[in-house]
């Protein structure tokens, strides 16, 4: 009963996977993963098969956080479950992946610095997926969404592995760097110098005393040592920051994050092709969003224009909104999404 809680009309799945790629893994992080899968309702009336949508998270998210309660809203399965629910709503299979590490986060890409967290998802978990539910299994009806890091996994995991996934919705999703993340450099360069002796190691053996007692500021630390160990990880896993003790940008690391910004990326021909081949693109954010993430859709979104996506292919929105408080937006992607990807 609301607002405590909503009676499924579908059914999920929580369930466990024992992954081998992420065993081992350079953080010492579980290699037992939670999943859940949203299956929707009708499914365990028929032999029907269907599209499937993968869902993944932002930076500091894990899976169990999808079933957080806040006043006046309810949780992302909830709102999903009242959308298929709808007369006339398509119907697709759901999975909730989880990409988490000990500083927040993995961009769900493989590096040295965390694990193999996108061949863990496209290698892994699909495989596992289409083995276990009715899924139609083959890269044209299946998508990927998700918001904030989980919408710049859903704008670049399609571009890497377009044999893996025919679709995309990225909610105010990390892109254009050069105004989302350089901006900060200079703060998080201060912090490092005034509190622990401009040196990250020194930040995390301070971390460690304190453990369960974190702040904002140790959030925008962690992001940002989790980015690098993402995108600038050395091969034996030494992590290389993109910026100096003044916080001016180091050139070569730099570049590497560039490497991986989507609207770089979607300039490359191999990626461009990758990206002519979806079936769908839904790209949205909100107009006042604290992190300019509006601009990156702006730009991801012409991106994809000049890489000769077509426009019938693309839903591109800004909406009033900020960074936050933007679950509402979810389930109409979703929806979205299994129009495109449910009948060729």
């Amino acid at each position: 009963m609301l607002p405590w809680s909503a009676e499924y009309q579908g059914r999920l799945d929580q369930t466990t996977y024992t992954s081998e790629l992420l065993r081992g893994n350079p953080l010492g992080d579980p290699y037992e993963r939670p999943v859940l899968i949203y299956l929707p309702p009708g499914y365990d009336d028929t032999d029907a098969r269907y599209p499937s949508i993968y869902v993944t998270m932002g930076y500091t998210g894990h899976v169990g956080m999808w079933f957080n309660r806040t006043p006046f809203r309810q949780p992302y399965p909830e709102l999903l479950d009242a959308m298929f629910a709808e007369e006339g709503a398509p119907k697709a299979i759901v999975v909730f992946v989880d990409s988490w590490t000990k500083y927040g986060g993995s961009q769900c890409l493989d590096s040295p610095g965390t694990g193999q967290y996108q061949s863990y998802l496209c290698d892994e978990i699909v495989p596992w997926i289409d083995a276990t539910y009715r899924t139609i299994p083959d890269r044209d009806h299946r998508a990927i969404t998700g918001k904030s890091s989980g919408g710049y996994t859903a704008m670049v995991t399609p571009l890497m592995r377009p044999d893996v996934f025919g679709a995309l919705a990225t909610h105010a999703g990390d892109a254009l760097f050069d105004v989302c993340y350089r901006p900060e450099f200079p703060e998080r360069a201060r912090t490092l110098r005034d509190k622990y002796e401009g040196s990250f190691e020194k930040y995390f053996e301070v971390l460690e005393t304190r453990a369960g007692r974190t702040t904002m500021e140790d959030l925008h630390l962690l992001e940002m040592y989790g980015y690098a160990s993402a995108y600038s990880a050395e091969p034996d896993g030494t992590v290389l920051l993109p910026f100096d003790e003044l916080g001016a940008v180091v050139p070569d690391v730099w570049s590497r994050w560039m490497s991986f910004d989507p609207v770089e990326m979607a300039k490359q021909e191999q990626y461009a092709e990758a990206l002519r081949s979806l079936r769908a693109v839904w790209i949205d954010a909100g107009r006042q969003d604290e992190y300019y993430l509006d601009l990156g859709a702006t730009a991801f979104h012409r991106a994809a224009q000049q890489a000769g996506v077509p426009d019938a292919r693309i839903h591109f929105e800004l909406f009033e909104g900020t960074h936050g408080g933007i679950e509402y937006r979810y389930p109409m992607a979703v929806r979205w999404l299994a129009e495109q990807i449910g009948v060729l």
